[in-house]
C-alpha cells in the first residue's frame, strides 16, 4: 500500500507540471488576458518547484520526510482550490505558484522509500515513482483536453483539490515516517540564495524566445544567475549545515549523475513535446498528421504505457548489472528514439512506436538515476540529494523548451498564407536531443559506480 499511494503521489503531482500547458491557446480569450501574462501559468510553477524542490528535500532530511511531503500536498491542494476560483489571471498565477511544490514530492517518496521499504522492494518501488513523472505527462494531454472540450477549465483545478485531500489522508494513514534524521540547522541563507539564483536562471530560459536571447532583460539574467550560483557556492562552502552539501555534490559519482540528469530530462522531454507539435500540425506542412489536441493525446498513450511498462525492467538490470549500465542502456534507446523521430515518419504508427522507444529509453534511465545518487550519499541526505537530481531533470526539460521554442520560431515556413515550423526546425530540435542523449551515453559510462553489484542488488527486486 505504501508503494501504491507514493506513486500516485508522484501521478498526480506530475499532472500539476502539464495541466494547463494545452490549454494556454485558449486561456488568453478565458481569461482575458494578454498571451505574455497567460504564459506565466507555466513560467509561475517552474519558477516555484525548483526554488521548492531542494528546500523541501532538506527540511526532509532535517525534520521528517512524510512531514514534508504533507506540506509539499498541502501545498498543492491550496493552490488546486483557488485555482478553481480564481476570478482573474493575476490569481490563477498565485494559485500556480503553489502548485510549484510539486516538484518536491517524487525525491521525498524515493526517500520514505528507501527508509521504510525492505531492501528487496526498494528497487522497483523506486523505478515506480521515478517514472510516474513521465506517465503523468504523458496522460495530461488527453485528460486536460477532454475536460476542457466537455466541462470549464476550472473542473481541472477542482479535480486535483479533491485528488489532492484524498492522497493527504492516505498518506497519513498508510505512509510511515522515516526516523533518519540529519542534525544541524536550515540553512536560510542559502535557501534564498538558491532560490534567486534559480529564479534568474529559469526565467532567462524560459522567457529567452519572448523576450529576446540578445535582449539586455536576457542576457542581464543570465549574468545574475551566475554571480549568484557564484556567491552562494561559497557561502554553502563555508557554513556547518548547508542547503546543499557541495562536497558531497561534487563528488563524481554525484556530479556526473546530475549533469547526466539535465541532457536525459532535455532528450526525453523533445519525444514528449515536440512529437505532440507534430502530431497536430496540418497535413499541409508535409511533416503533420492534423489530429485534434484529445486524439494527439490519445495517440501518445502508448508513452505513459511504456513508462510504467519498462519501470520494473529497469530495476531488475540494475539488480543484474548495476544502475550505471542500466543508465547507459537507457540512454542509447533515448538516442534511438530522438533519431528515428528525426527523420519525420509519413505514417502515424511509426510516429508513435519512435514516441514510444524514446518513452522506454526515458523509464529506464530515470529509474537509475536515484540509485546511483543513493548509492553515492548517506541515508541522512537522500531527500535532499534527490530533490537536487530532479531540479536537473527539470532544469533539462526546461531547456528543452526554450530550444525548441527558439528553433521552430526562426526556422519556419508559410503554408496557405499561415506561418509555421518548417520541416527542417523539427529535424534540428530532434537532432539536438539524440545529440543530448549521446553526451548522456559518454558521461554515463564514465560515472564511477559507487557500490558493487552485490550491494546494488539490495536496492533492487528479487528476480
Amino acid at each position: 500500500m505504501v508503494i501504491g499511494v507514493l506513486a500516485s503521489c508522484g501521478l498526480s503531482v506530475s499532472l500539476m507540471q502539464t495541466l494547463v500547458v494545452p490549454l494556454l491557446p485558449q486561456f488568453p480569450r478565458l481569461l482575458n488576458a494578454p498571451t505574455s501574462t497567460v504564459a506565466w501559468l507555466v513560467t509561475a510553477t517552474l519558477v516555484a518547484g525548483a526554488v521548492c524542490a531542494p528546500v523541501l528535500g532538506r527540511l526532509g532530511d532535517m525534520y521528517g520526510k512524510r512531514r514534508m511531503l504533507m506540506v509539499a500536498l498541502g501545498l498543492v491542494t491550496v493552490g488546486s482550490a483557488l485555482g478553481a476560483a480564481a476570478p482573474n489571471v493575476e490569481i490563477l498565477i498565485g494559485a500556480r505558484v503553489l502548485q510549484g511544490a510539486s516538484l518536491g514530492v517524487v525525491p521525498l517518496g524515493i526517500s520514505i522509500m528507501r527508509d521504510v521499504l525492505p531492501p528487496q522492494r526498494v528497487g522497483s518501488a523506486i523505478a515506480l515513482m521515478s517514472s510516474s513523472l513521465g506517465i503523468g505527462g504523458a496522460v495530461a494531454l488527453p485528460i486536460t483536453g477532454a475536460v476542457a472540450q466537455a466541462a470549464s477549465w476550472r473542473w481541472l483545478f477542482a479535480g486535483a483539490a479533491v485528488i489532492g485531500v484524498l492522497q493527504l489522508l492516505a498518506v497519513r494513514r498508510m505512509v510511515s515516517e522515516s526516523v533518519t534524521r540529519t542534525g544541524g540547522r536550515f540553512d536560510l541563507p542559502g535557501a534564498l540564495g538558491l532560490g534567486a539564483a534559480l529564479v534568474c536562471l529559469l526565467l532567462a530560459i524560459s522567457k529567452g524566445s519572448d523576450w529576446g536571447w540578445g535582449s539586455t532583460a536576457v542576457l542581464g539574467l543570465f549574468v545574475a544567475s551566475a554571480v549568484l550560483f557564484l556567491l552562494w557556492g561559497r557561502m554553502e562552502l563555508r557554513v556547518t549545515s548547508p542547503l546543499v552539501d557541495l562536497r558531497v555534490s561534487a563528488q563524481p559519482a554525484v556530479l556526473w549523475t546530475n549533469i547526466g540528469s539535465i541532457l536525459i530530462g532535455f532528450a526525453m522531454f523533445t519525444g514528449f513535446l515536440v512529437t505532440t507539435q507534430v502530431l497536430q500540425a496540418p497535413v499541409e506542412t508535409g511533416y503533420g498528421f492534423g489530429l485534434p489536441l484529445v486524439v494527439a493525446g490519445l495517440a501518445l498513450l502508448p508513452i505513459g504505457a511504456a513508462m510504467a511498462v519498462f519501470s520494473p525492467v529497469s530495476a531488475r538490470l540494475s539488480q543484474r548489472f548495476g544502475a550505471r549500465t542500466t543508465l547507459v542502456i537507457g540512454t542509447v534507446v533515448l538516442i534511438a528514439g530522438n533519431l528515428s523521430m528525426a527523420s519525420l515518419p509519413d505514417h502515424l504508427a511509426w510516429v508513435i512506436a519512435s514516441a514510444t522507444l524514446t518513452a522506454i529509453g526515458a523509464a529506464l534511465s530515470y529509474s537509475a538515476l536515484p540509485l546511483l545518487i543513493m548509492d553515492a550519499v548517506r541515508p541522512t541526505e537522500t531527500a535532499a540529494a534527490n530533490s537536487l537530481n530532479t531540479l536537473m531533470r527539470m532544469l533539462g526539460t526546461s531547456s528543452c523548451s526554450a530550444v525548441a521554442a527558439a528553433v521552430t520560431s526562426g526556422l519556419t515556413a508559410t503554408v496557405a498564407g499561415v506561418t509555421l515550423p518548417s520541416e527542417t526546425a523539427y529535424v534540428v530540435v530532434f537532432m539536438a536531443a539524440a545529440g543530448a542523449a549521446a553526451a548522456a551515453t559518454v558521461i554515463s559510462a564514465a560515472t564511477p559506480a559507487s557500490r558493487t553489484r552485490q550491494e546494488t542488488r539490495e536496492l533492487a527486486p528479487a528476480s
